[in-house]
C-alpha cells in the first residue's frame, strides 16, 4: 500500500540515513545533535510504522538488513533532491552571483587575478569572497564553492587545482638557513626559526631573509617568477594540495561548473 506524502516519516528517515552511514547510533546522534537514545527511539518508531527490521544488533555493532540496504539508494536520492530544492530557493543562488570561500593567501596571490579575468568574460557577475582557512558551513554562509588546502575533497564533491607539489624557497640573495614553519607545511618543524599563520606569510618571510620555507608551488610560482624569492632544488610531493570543493547540490549548478572549468583549465 502506497503511503501518502503527508504521512512520510521524514525525521525518522533522516535518522535512518545517518545511522546507516555511520553504522552507529552514537555517531548518528552526534551528526544530528541529538542523544543516542533519541536516535534509537526514532529507529524503533520507524520499524513499527513500516513493519520491518532496519538494523541487526550484533556483538560487532550494527548491520543493515536487506530491507534497509535495498532502500538506501532511493532514500539518499530523495534527500539529494530535497537539498537541491532548498538550494534553488535560497537567496543569492542566481546565475549572476557567486560566493566563494578560500584561504586569504590563495585569494591574494592566485585567485584574485583569475577571478578578475573571469568576471570580464561574464558581464554582470557579482562575486563575494570570504577569507577562511577552513570552509564555513555552506548553507549558513550561502556558499557556492570553496577552496581548501586538503588531502582530498572529503565529504564534498571536488576537483584538484594542483598536483600537491611543494617547493623550498628563500630570499633572492639567500639569507638564514633556518626553517620557516606554518600549519600545513610539508614537514612538521619542532623549532622553526619563525612560525607564521599560512603559506603566503611563509613566502613573505623567506623573501625578507628569515629563512627557508616549503610551500605549495601553486602559491610560490608568482613570487619565484618576479624574483621576490628563489627556489632551492626541485619540488617534492606534499600531503595536501588545493581543492575546489562544494556539496553536491552546489557542485551541480551551471555557474559552479563553469567556474571550476575555468579555474582548473
Amino acid at each position: 500500500m502506497k503511503m501518502k506524502r503527508t504521512h512520510l516519516p521524514l525525521n525518522g528517515l533522516r535518522v535512518l540515513d545517518a545511522a546507516a552511514r555511520h553504522l552507529s547510533f552514537t555517531r548518528a546522534a552526534d551528526e544530528l545533535a541529538v542523544t543516542p537514545a533519541a536516535v534509537g527511539q526514532q529507529i524503533r518508531a520507524l520499524e513499527d510504522m513500516l513493519g520491518v527490521v532496519l538494523f541487526r544488533r550484533t556483538p560487532k555493532g550494527l548491520e543493515l538488513t536487506p530491507e534497509t540496504e535495498g532502500a538506501l539508494e532511493a532514500l539518499r536520492g530523495g534527500f539529494l533532491k530535497f537539498e537541491e530544492a532548498v538550494q534553488s530557493m535560497q537567496a543569492g543562488q542566481s546565475s549572476n552571483a557567486l560566493t566563494i570561500a578560500a584561504p586569504r593567501d590563495i585569494i591574494a596571490v592566485w585567485l584574485m587575478p583569475r577571478l578578475a579575468d573571469y568576471a570580464k568574460q561574464h558581464e554582470g557577475l557579482n562575486i563575494t569572497l570570504i577569507a577562511a582557512d577552513t570552509p564555513p558551513d555552506f548553507t549558513e554562509a550561502n556558499l557556492d564553492i570553496a577552496i581548501a588546502l586538503a588531502d582530498g575533497a572529503g565529504d564534498y564533491e571536488g576537483a584538484p587545482m594542483d598536483d600537491a607539489l611543494y617547493v623550498t624557497v628563500e630570499g633572492p640573495n639567500g639569507g638564514s638557513e633556518g626553517i620557516i614553519g606554518w600549519p600545513g607545511g610539508c614537514a612538521e618543524v619542532e623549532s622553526p626559526a619563525l612560525r607564521v599563520a599560512d603559506a603566503g606569510l611563509a613566502i613573505a618571510a623567506a623573501a625578507n631573509g628569515f629563512g627557508r620555507a616549503s610551500v605549495p608551488a601553486l602559491l610560490a610560482n608568482a613570487a619565484i617568477a618576479d624574483g621576490r624569492v628563489r627556489q632551492i632544488g626541485g619540488g617534492e610531493q606534499g600531503k595536501k594540495g588545493y581543492w575546489l570543493i562544494a556539496p553536491a547540490p552546489q557542485w551541480r549548478q551551471k555557474k559552479v561548473k563553469a567556474l571550476v572549468e575555468a579555474l582548473t583549465a
